[in-house]
């Protein structure tokens, strides 16, 4: 058996106030707030999801705001920068966004790309890149028009203790494309239109600690159930102990520590976030599974309020 991944999935992340996310991921990003529920292992916790007008897999950050928790550290076992996509021609539209927000950022070059690099309000490395792949984000929000809006996910920069491994990992087992290499990072590309670019670095910048402002979790696309029962046995066949089907109600997962220590899903793509709400409301009330709803009046007493708001 040889499997190859689409790409990215969604990436998860924890963060500090829940407001500050939103504001900055809807309010300064434009991107649509997708789904609000519950960490479906700890319910007194947001999951927020926030990506295109659809939630497409490729365009999906998922957070757990924890206000007040400890800072973390990003460094090796971790995806270390995540990178949003944008239409050619918008990088001015974006530098100028940045600046009126007060988000400091730096310009760079990487495979012959030009890149803007900044941080969101708890730490996360962010960048933007433009490519001419991807559908445009219909999503208006603020003065954040489908024409400058992020389509998805450009990738993600992981930071690995054995660079080695994860690479054989990406090419051999997860089936990406190898590029090729630039200074101390590898590049591997999928067949999707998004999600697909991994930079690894090869070089150590010290051991990450989980905490506010780091990336908890990669997730990698599966078409299918089906799918993703193949790629269940095909990771175990190849060394990993990976996990029983969890189910996250938005989607399928499995998961495994690879030998980086970069913690890795693979999701399924179906059923998507419309299956328990319109797609026109979606992400406007907290959604809870059916074993949380009985709860619902002490969870949400439990839970930070936060708004949507548009901030031009």
């Amino acid at each position: 058996m040889e499997k190859k991944t689409l790409g990215i999935h969604h990436i998860t992340a924890i963060v500090g106030h829940p407001q500050e996310n939103v504001d900055f991921y809807a309010g300064v990003l434009g991107l649509r707030l997708v789904k609000q529920t519950v960490n479906f292992d700890d319910p007194g916790t947001y999951h927020l999801y926030f990506g295109n007008e659809g939630g497409k897999p490729g365009s999906i950050i998922t957070f757990f705001p924890w206000a007040g928790a400890r800072q973390g550290r990003i460094g090796d076992g971790q995806v270390g920068v995540t990178s949003y996509v944008v239409p050619k021609g918008s990088f001015e539209f974006w530098k100028k966004r940045l600046e009126k927000f007060n988000v400091p950022y730096t310009e760079m070059e990487r495979f012959g790309e030009q890149y803007l690099e900044f941080d969101d309000p708890h730490g996360l490395h962010l960048e933007l890149v433009e490519r001419e792949e991807g559908e445009k984000n219909s999503w208006k929000f603020g003065d954040v028009t489908p024409e400058v809006a992020i389509k998805g996910f450009g990738g993600a920069t992981l930071l690995s203790t054995q660079p080695e491994k994860t690479a054989e990992l990406l090419e051999k087992v997860m089936g990406l494309e190898l590029i090729g290499s630039e200074g101390d990072f590898t590049r591997f590309r999928s067949s999707a239109d998004i999600g697909n670019v991994i930079d690894l670095k090869l070089t150590s910048i010290g051991r990450g600690t989980m905490g506010v402002g780091t990336v908890h979790h990669i997730a990698w696309r599966a078409i299918d159930d089906k799918d993703q029962l193949d790629w269940q046995k095909y990771v175990a066949a190849n060394g990993y102990g990976v996990t029983p089907v969890k189910d996250r109600n938005y989607f399928n997962a499995i998961y495994f520590r690879e030998h980086g220590e970069i913690l890795f899903e693979i999701a399924t793509d179906p059923p998507g976030f419309a299956h328990d709400e319109p797609e026109e409301t979606m992400g406007e009330k907290l959604m809870l599974p059916e074993q949380y709803e009985p709860h619902r009046g002490q969870i949400e007493q439990g839970l930070l309020p936060f708004e949507v708001r548009e901030l031009d």
